[in-house]
């Protein structure tokens, strides 16, 4: 592909996003040098941790404000001032003010868990694919558990990509009870586009965690993080079995793009029309955490 579009939520226009790294990822995706290049380093987790090593040193800093400039951040959501960041990997997963973020107030509202681009499937057992029509992971290989690939397997879902432009921090989009998380090891792949339209598996077979949320209007929901090519890691910071409300924050992703996964089971959520529709095309909906994704079936 050659160009990532996406709509914005917000401009209520289609945009052109500028991708980070973009040269090396086509080169990696693109190229044979690039494929073994690929199955030989960048998707071991060694090669993220080598990388992420690298964003923790000190000189890093000097990156933070260029790509402040860049990418056209606004630096006055960051709850530290731009020269307080030790290294990149500091500002990478920075957080932001409270109010840079408002959590929707509809008590019968889900919000979604992260900024980025997102994509929904009302219902799992009727996908016909994601980036590409006809193409969709498999369930069963993403969840690593028959049970829950059976109540699931009709249930409703909702990808969250997260690029490295974006805040980094993961929320939940519902009130409820979370439990502990269960760690699923993989490769890193990236999780951008232009590796999901060669490969849409990587999503089902990347290192990943999961959560189960227990909620009282929502049923059981499922929190997926997915790690890729360069996040040294997924950190969670939420306590298990302790109740949460709406919004609040689950965790952050350290250097990279990465994904969250959310699903729903069988009628329980209602997704906004503007998701539903780009979604049909193919084409992800930027919105940011805390806004509006959907509602309770009635």
């Amino acid at each position: 592909m050659d160009e990532i579009f996406y709509y914005d939520r917000y401009a209520r226009e289609t945009r052109t996003e500028k991708v980070y790294g973009d040269k090396a990822l086509r080169w990696t995706y693109g190229t044979i040098a690039g494929k073994i290049s690929l199955n030989a380093l960048v998707k071991r987790a060694a090669f993220s941790h080598w990388y992420g090593w690298r964003m923790d040193r000190s000189s890093t800093r000097e990156k933070i404000a260029p790509f402040i400039q860049e990418y056209e951040l606004d630096s006055s959501e960051f709850v530290r001032d731009v020269d307080e960041f030790a290294n990149f990997n500091e500002f990478f997963y920075r957080e932001l003010k409270p109010d840079a973020r408002p959590i929707d107030s509809n008590p019968n509202s889900v919000v979604f868990p992260a900024d980025g681009r997102h994509l929904c499937v009302p219902d799992l057992s009727r996908c016909d694919g994601l980036f590409v029509k006809g193409e969709m992971f498999d369930l069963a290989t993403l969840l690593d558990d028959h049970s829950l690939t059976n109540r699931y397997a009709s249930g409703s879902l909702l990808l969250s990509r997260l690029c490295p432009v974006d805040y980094h921090r993961f929320h939940f989009p519902a009130a409820g009870v979370p439990g502990p998380t269960k760690l699923i090891n993989g490769p890193l792949y990236s999780v951008n586009p232009i590796a999901l339209c060669q490969n849409i598996q990587i999503l089902a077979t990347n290192k990943r965690c999961i959560t189960e949320l227990r909620t009282e209007k929502f049923g059981n929901v499922l929190l997926l993080e997915i790690g890729a090519t360069c996040v040294g890691s997924i950190c969670q910071t939420y306590a298990d079995l302790q109740p949460v409300e709406k919004g609040v924050e689950k965790g952050y992703f350290r250097f990279g793009g990465s994904s969250t996964i959310t699903i729903f089971e069988p009628g329980r959520i209602r997704f906004d029309r503007d998701l539903i529709e780009n979604s049909q095309h193919h084409q992800e909906l930027y919105a940011r955490v805390g806004d509006r994704m959907g509602a309770l079936c009635e």
